[in-house]
């Protein structure tokens, strides 16, 4: 007697084993960044730089004018967050893109990656 196969059975052990095994170099970068904890430096440090060069300030202007021009009462946090998002990524000062991406080269190559 034959079984039906379930859609809803979940996968065998090595059908998970296989997933694992296929993790992107994206993916597996990223998990490195978070163990050693870099990932959190490299942030702090890019909340650093944007807010010396200006580029926080920015952005809270860019945030009221758009609120003020629309309505305190007619804006929500998603408009502004689909507004400023395009304009705060190209706004980033390529020295400080520069310096990130240094970092995690440098990072890269100590991990052995």
């Amino acid at each position: 007697m034959r079984r039906a196969s379930s859609i809803n059975r979940p996968p065998t052990p090595d059908a998970e084993v296989d997933q694992e095994q296929e993790l992107s170099l994206q993916e597996i970068i990223n998990i490195k960044l978070i163990e050693s904890g870099e990932k959190e430096r490299l942030k702090e440090l890019l909340r650093e730089r944007l807010i010396e060069c200006g580029w926080r300030d920015e952005m809270k202007a860019q945030c009221r004018a758009f609120t003020r021009k629309r309505g305190r009462n007619n804006v929500t946090v998603d408009d502004l967050v689909d507004v400023i998002t395009p304009k705060g990524r190209a706004s980033v000062p390529d020295s400080v893109k520069a310096e990130l991406l240094q970092r995690i080269r440098s990072f890269l190559v100590s991990a052995a990656l």
